[in-house]
């Protein structure tokens, strides 16, 4: 069965935009095709992210303050 390559690591920063918002509230941003969930953003942020947790279908991060 193909797994897909996860293109996110924990610790590493992207500079993403907020796509849509997810069922709990958190903004949903994707790198490279990846689903990332951002707390306390909203659609159309362009913002910097640290990847905090991977799992196999999706990550969460945290924004970075600039």
């Amino acid at each position: 069965m193909y797994q897909r390559r996860v293109p996110v690591e924990v610790g590493e920063t992207y500079q993403v935009r907020i796509e849509d918002m997810g069922e709990e509230g958190d903004g949903i941003a994707r790198v490279d095709g990846f689903v990332v969930f951002v707390p306390g953003t909203h659609v159309d942020d362009n913002i910097k992210i640290r990847v905090t947790r991977v799992l196999k279908r999706y990550a969460f991060a945290e924004k970075v303050e600039e």
